[in-house]
């Protein structure tokens, strides 16, 4: 399912930052964004991928190449994310909306099979990534006028309780859950409203093999239901949408017949 546009939509110029906006939700974020009036910024590794979603949202609105902007990023590398914050501020003038969404997925290694460059490569990318990118944020909220915005992570319902051979992934997640926390209680003297969204099983190609069999706690492999990524993409925007008096300060999105409630 895709946004449909709405001819009657005025853009009201508000700027977001999405990184990991090369596919999956990040994709179907910068979509549902741009048909809400959103500004946005592409941020990624790959310019081609960033360009991809770009051409994917022409049908939104024909001045789509003036409402967005693609920065390859590595989110690992405090100079880049720098580069990146100095681009979107040049071309839109503020910040109002940062989705940390990069992130590594679960690779599917026991702990005692997993390899110390892949524990470090998932913690510099979900954890470091996100840290150096909201850090970066709040010295741009800060001192804008306007002052404020809001900063929104991806966590995971790995946050809440892990699977089956996840130990770097699902110390990665809890580690962005403290974050959001930690971040919220610093945001409120600048009017930046930090929160989180724990989305579970959208469908994107990072999940396109759950409906063939998912590795269970009990070693059972057995099929997972997912949901359409637009679900995950609508939330972002919703919680987005809030004023920033209003702060949905943790959500869950989630196929709703998946194992999570009662998982284990």
């Amino acid at each position: 399912m895709r946004d449909k546009p709405d001819a009657s939509r005025v853009p009201h110029n508000q700027v977001a930052i999405v990184t990991g906006a090369g596919s999956g939700i990040g994709r179907a974020t910068v979509r549902a964004l741009l048909a809400d009036g959103w500004r946005v910024a592409l941020a990624g590794r790959h310019l081609e991928t960033l360009e991809a979603t770009i051409r994917d949202c022409d049908t939104l609105f024909s001045d789509h190449g003036i409402r967005t902007i693609a920065i390859p990023t590595d989110v690992t590398q405090p100079s880049s994310v720098d580069q990146l914050f100095a681009a979107s501020q040049h071309a839109f003038g503020r910040l109002d909306m940062l989705f940390n969404n990069a992130g590594l997925a679960v690779a599917g290694n026991s702990v005692e099979e997993l390899a110390y460059e892949r524990w470090k490569q998932m913690l510099d990318v979900n954890v470091t990534g996100t840290f150096l990118c909201t850090q970066a944020a709040f010295r741009q909220m800060s001192t804008q006028t306007p002052r404020g915005g809001r900063i929104i992570n991806n966590g995971s319902l790995s946050a809440h309780v892990p699977r089956l051979h996840s130990a770097d992934y699902t110390a990665s997640k809890h580690a962005v859950s403290g974050l959001t926390k930690a971040c919220a209680l610093d945001g409120r003297k600048y009017e930046i409203a930090v929160c989180q969204v724990d989305f579970g099983n959208a469908q994107t190609q990072m999940v396109a093999g759950m409906k063939g069999g998912v590795l269970q706690a009990n070693g059972e492999r057995i099929p997972e239901p997912t949901m359409d990524v637009a679900h995950a993409a609508n939330a972002i925007v919703h919680m987005a949408s809030l004023p920033l008096e209003a702060n949905v300060q943790f959500m869950t999105v989630m196929a709703t017949k998946m194992p999570f409630v009662g998982r284990g």
